[in-house]
């Protein structure tokens, strides 16, 4: 080898642009160009129509610090701990809802309300931690968080497009979430500075020619150097190159421009609105798993007033996002969710406001798999806690992969240890499941 030089004379490192070009340009850049053509099909065809309507997706609306089920989906109205809103009549008789919530009352037929959640855990850390993953911490196990799961369960190993993708909140605290032990594969695409995924553009002082180029000569060397080699690590980095040509062609589906001005004015000019209109727009074009978080819904001081906003963003931007999906034929395909750490308490604080309560408290599930209509569980007159149907994240969490047509007893095989989908124990709410 020269002094200086980096390469160990091996005939590897003759390859010159020609060369590379004729041995992989059909390859990789076949790659980049079958993965515009795959989003393009995805969106355009009535092949990709048809796959479509049979993948699963899910989009959570994630309540940041904590809603309350009492100006929500639990109105107790002239209790003591009922506060200032009535409860209004919904689509589904015998449920009411408050009357924050006008437009979901009026498309309550696709959506079902569970009453009885018993969590155990008023801390914002460990409340968010336990109802991202369905479970307890555990000292020996890193567990991966719903979108990981679904990213797993439901995303495909060649699709163009992310598996799971959580959008930002500048209030909500910048939780990443986790794929725990099912690695970096499934670990969410986490957008926290703007709407849109930094440095996926091609640079503009490099052509598409040399982009493409460069990735047929990195891919052409990965093989070489894959020649003869056996290992997991090499495939899973090959992998990860491949996917990123995908993600780079998948931006344009962050881009709400692309959107017509019709469509951006249903959902609205806040930034809630616009990124449940993202959300519809990626799992129309395939992505499992989108997380969509609202905040801040942690009213210790004036509860009444911060809910009265919030309700009424959640209340639009909830409707518009059902109806949408509704009409492109995705809802019966796609679960939407609402819920955050835990609820407030019945009880109203000297400031007006209501603290954290995780005893009896509410969450709600929309189209894919479940029952519209339907309202389980039921708390005391006043909301102290649960008289019927106690529930707990476990079983949230089996209820969801049930709906998703996933078995909540699956197990993954962590070294010699079995680990459930859902906690130990939990079972699905059959009566919220269509």
């Amino acid at each position: 080898m020269n002094p200086g030089s980096f390469f160990c004379g091996s005939a590897d490192h003759g390859v010159n642009r020609r060369g590379f070009l004729s041995a992989a340009a059909l390859g990789t850049a076949g790659t980049f160009a079958a993965d515009m053509t795959q989003l393009d099909l995805l969106r355009h065809s009535a092949w990709a129509d048809d796959v479509k309507k049979k993948e699963k997706r899910v989009i959570l609306l994630w309540l940041a610090g904590g809603a309350s089920q009492f100006e929500t989906w639990d109105p107790k109205p002239g209790r003591p701990t009922g506060g200032p809103f009535r409860a209004i009549q919904t689509a589904s008789s015998g449920v009411q809802i408050s009357e924050l919530m006008p437009k979901m009352a009026a498309r309550m037929q696709t959506t079902a309300i569970i009453r009885s959640l018993n969590t155990k855990n008023g801390d914002h850390g460990g409340g968010s931690s336990l109802m991202e993953t369905g479970r307890r911490k555990d000292p020996g196990i890193d567990y991966p968080d719903l979108g990981a799961l679904c990213a797993k369960e439901l995303g495909r190993i060649d699709s163009a497009v992310p598996d799971y993708v959580s959008l930002y909140s500048s209030t909500e605290g910048r939780r990443k979430g986790t794929s725990g032990f099912l690695g970096a594969r499934y670990a969410p695409m986490f957008l926290s500075e703007n709407m849109v995924p930094e440095n996926v553009r091609r640079l503009e002082t490099i052509s598409d020619i040399d982009h493409q180029d460069r990735a047929a000569l990195r891919d052409l060397l990965a093989k070489r150097f894959a020649q003869n080699r056996t290992s997991d690590v090499i495939g899973s980095h090959t992998n990860a190159y491949q996917r990123v040509r995908g993600l780079m062609a998948s931006e344009k589906l962050f881009d709400i421009e692309q959107e017509p001005e019709a469509m951006r004015a249903k959902y609205g000019p806040t930034q809630f609105g616009q990124q449940c209109l993202i959300a519809r727009r990626l799992v129309e074009a395939g992505v499992p798993f989108v997380k969509v978080a609202r905040a801040w819904w942690d009213s210790h001081g004036q509860n009444f007033e911060t809910h009265r906003e919030l309700c009424a963003d959640l209340d639009h931007s909830m409707a518009v996002l059902l109806d949408d999906l509704k009409d492109r034929g995705l809802l019966e395909h796609t679960l939407v969710l609402t819920f955050g750490e835990f609820g407030r308490t019945p009880q109203i604080n000297p400031s007006l406001g209501r603290d954290h309560f995780a005893s009896a408290w509410s969450a709600s599930l929309s189209g894919c798999g479940v029952k519209g209509g339907a309202c389980y569980g039921k708390t005391d007159p006043d909301g102290h806690t649960v008289a019927e149907g106690e529930a707990s994240a476990g079983d949230l969490f089996a209820t969801i992969l049930t709906a998703l047509g996933i078995d909540p007893h699956k197990e993954y095989t962590l070294g010699a240890r079995p680990v459930p989908l859902s906690d130990f124990g939990s079972k699905p709410i059959k009566e919220v499941l269509a």
